[in-house]
């Protein structure tokens, strides 16, 4: 058997396993999202292979628009074996917000489009319709 895969991880190879920094590391562990690790006796950090796995979930979980929060939430249920329900909810509400932000990303983009279609792009900005929208409220 492969003893490598029984012991803990430093810092450094916790962090290049789960493809992150090692600040990355130390943040979310101040963060309480990754345990404390034990600590050997000249005080080196010593992680659980299962950290590796912890980064990862907090790592995509975020690439899905989560907070911190969010995912510290997420992450609680997990570990606790929490109601899909709970989970349905705070996912639910995440969809609420993206489709919040594309309606809001897609009227700034009208607006800037139609601006940029009224300029002629050529000679001094006098009179942009770019500049002038800007400069008025």
């Amino acid at each position: 058997m492969n003893n490598s895969k029984l012991q803990p991880l430093t810092i450094g190879k916790l962090a290049a396993e789960a493809g992150v920094g090692i600040d990355t590391v130390r943040f979310y562990e101040r963060r309480h999202l990754l345990p404390k690790p034990a600590r050997t006796a000249s005080g080196y950090r010593q992680y659980a292979r299962d950290s590796v796995a912890r980064i990862r979930f907090i790592r995509r979980a975020k690439d899905l628009g989560f907070t911190l929060d969010e995912v510290a939430t997420l992450l609680g249920l997990h570990d606790s074996g929490g109601p899909k329900a709970e989970v349905k909810t705070l996912t639910t509400h995440k969809l609420e917000q993206i489709d919040a932000k594309i309606n809001h990303l897609r009227r700034m983009r009208s607006v800037l489009a139609g601006l940029n279609d009224q300029c002629s792009g050529s000679g001094d900005v006098s009179g942009c319709p770019i500049i002038e929208s800007l400069s008025h409220d």
